[in-house]
């Protein structure tokens, strides 16, 4: 082009410009898992088992990144968007299973038994409601005409990520739960060595 020609952005890309050169996706990101941190501890009145749910959300975000790099799309903000979206996606499954192992350890089961009784209670009703998801956005995944592609990116990240929380991580939660809560409960022989040392010893009297 000519030294006295140029050019700009208009209407959509001058959009996807300017968001960016905003906030760093990196503080989203952050601040997405803090939000939903904060929430189940709110919910669950602990701080260690939000730790079950979310450390399952790297597996999605793999799973998102993969699928883009197999149909060679760009991180653009379309695929930002499908990452923040697949935090709440892939802790909504976490947050099922680790619920029900809660309750089953509060029934008096042990650690062990409880993840394992959460697991198979909820593995087909995450399954069903999650590919039925998946099989939702397959029409932006292989959308068509004016805009496809923008479809096509944040359909790829949700696809790829939900496919790998619901294949992957759906089995690695129910372990995330029993390490996030073995190391804060106190072992069945610390719980029965304190109340006996807690005890008063008893002396004989005499008359």
């Amino acid at each position: 082009m000519p030294p006295e020609m140029g050019f700009d952005y208009s209407g959509m890309s001058f959009q996807e410009k300017k968001a960016a050169e905003g906030v760093s996706p990196t503080v989203v990101f952050g601040l997405s898992l803090l939000v939903v941190f904060l929430i189940l501890a709110a919910q669950y009145e602990s701080w260690s088992l939000p730790l079950g749910v979310l450390l399952g959300t790297p597996i999605a975000v793999f799973g998102a990144l993969l699928a883009l790099w197999l149909r060679r799309f760009d991180n653009d903000v379309f695929s930002q968007i499908g990452l923040v979206m697949l935090i709440g996606l892939a802790a909504k499954n976490a947050i099922l299973i680790v619920e029900f192992c809660e309750v089953e350890h509060r029934k008096g089961s042990p650690l062990i038994e409880s993840a394992l009784a959460g697991a198979r209670l909820r593995l087909r009703p995450i399954l069903m409601t999650a590919f039925a998801f998946i099989l939702g956005v397959v029409p932006l995944v292989t959308a068509t005409g004016s805009g496809s592609i923008s479809r096509q990116v944040l359909g790829t990240t949700v696809l790829g990520g939900m496919l790998a929380a619901t294949l992957i991580a759906i089995f690695i939660i129910p372990v995330t739960y029993y390490v996030s809560q073995h190391f804060k409960r106190p072992q069945p022989a610390q719980a029965a060595a304190a109340p006996a040392m807690g005890a008063a010893p008893q002396g004989g009297g005499h008359s």
